[in-house]
């Protein structure tokens, strides 16, 4: 047995084999090293949220947990009877926050952009305004009904495109604002049978416009103009966002939770509206990353339309006529407006194309000047 294996073939065999072995090694601990050194830097994690989180994956992602989690949080607020939406929302935030120091254990959480690229007081906005638009919007599906929260989205388009100008002097195209306009109108006619609230919650829901508006604007700029990431800016603005809506608790939800049934079904329900509280703001993360703010309020209004047309055509029920045309509407214009979309990023050019422009009239065409503000830019 020792002279067989003592043979020279044998030998090169077996000399090949783990020469095989080392190099399969060395290819696995190369792959490992790169992957780790994508999510270290701020702009590998960056490029690779780009290649793998494309516009049409990011809404379709995006479209889906929505819709789940409007019904599942109507189900805690109404049918397990669990009436304290901001305590809800900080449950949600707690979850996402301990599910992301899990990934930064393991060394899964990207890599955030340095300290100089990005001022504090950006990122504290953004946490502000993230309490008030989750919290608001989880008080105002307490008080109202899922048609007047849906109608009040309407008015954050108009917020938006406003908060645009005034903030970085970017202005929508006739065209657009004109399918805006139609998509708008579609969507308030689709919901108009659908419009029980309080006065109480009225006031909360017209509250929260402006804070969605500055939220959606803020995740879109600071992922596309600088080299954050979804993840690594959620895991900097949920702290700050924990802050405020500990601070908001004792205002806006009724005394009691010590009195509430957490028995084991409750709270699984409480549970797994957590888990999709983290996937929505994820998913909403990589859309407005992705796209921006505006395409993103057209995405609900999509999801409003396509809920109002599913139960009529699927459950049989009878939202009425003007309803259904109104919901056909307001699709028809979202079509457009995607169309414009399309054929604007058609005639931008690439990547390629942009490096090798020259600098001057590059800048000219972005809309930057030398000191550093954005200028007037058309979307």
């Amino acid at each position: 047995m020792f002279s067989f294996f003592m043979r020279k073939g044998v030998r090169k065999i077996l000399k090949r084999k783990d020469s095989d072995a080392g190099e399969k090694g060395r290819a696995l601990e190369d792959l490992r090293a790169s992957l780790f050194n994508q999510f270290r830097s701020s702009e590998g994690a960056k490029r690779q949220q780009q290649r793998i989180c494309g516009p049409a994956i990011v809404l379709s992602f995006n479209f889906l947990v929505a819709v789940g989690i409007i019904f599942m949080n109507k189900m805690v607020l109404q049918t397990v009877k669990f009436k304290f939406p901001i305590l809800l929302t900080l449950i949600h935030y707690l979850v996402s926050w301990f599910l992301m120091a899990i990934l930064k254990a393991f060394s899964f959480l990207p890599a955030s952009p340095s300290s100089k690229s990005t001022r504090l007081s950006t990122l504290f906005t953004l946490g502000f305004v993230m309490s008030l638009s989750t919290g608001f919007a989880n008080v105002s599906l307490k008080y109202n009904s899922i048609g007047f929260y849906q109608m009040a989205k309407i008015a954050v388009t108009p917020s938006i495109v406003l908060a645009e100008f005034v903030l970085y002097r970017m202005k929508v195209s006739f065209p657009k604002a004109l399918a805006l306009t139609v998509v708008s109108i579609g969507v308030a006619v689709a919901t108009v049978t659908d419009l029980q609230f309080h006065v109480f919650g009225a006031c909360v829901a017209l509250a929260w416009i402006v804070p969605s508006a500055v939220n959606k604007i803020l995740w879109s700029r600071l992922q596309q103009q600088e080299n954050w990431t979804a993840l690594s800016l959620m895991w900097k603005t949920t702290p700050i966002t924990l802050i405020f809506l500990a601070a908001m608790l004792p205002c806006l939800d009724p005394p009691g939770v010590l009195s509430f049934d957490w028995n084991f079904s409750n709270s699984l329900v409480i549970f797994v509206s957590a888990i999709l509280g983290f996937l929505l703001q994820w998913s909403g993360a990589l859309a407005l990353g992705a796209t921006s703010a505006i395409s993103h309020v057209v995405l609900g209004q999509f999801k409003t339309c396509v809920l109002l047309l599913g139960n009529y055509y699927l459950f049989g029920s009878n939202p009425g006529k003007i309803s259904i045309c109104g919901a056909f509407t307001a699709i028809a214009g979202m079509s457009v407006y995607t169309y414009l979309n399309l054929r604007q990023q058609s005639n931008r050019p690439s990547p390629r194309q942009a490096s090798i422009l020259p600098k001057s009239k590059l800048g000219k065409e972005n809309g930057s000047t030398h000191d550093g503000h954005y200028g007037a830019e058309s979307v």
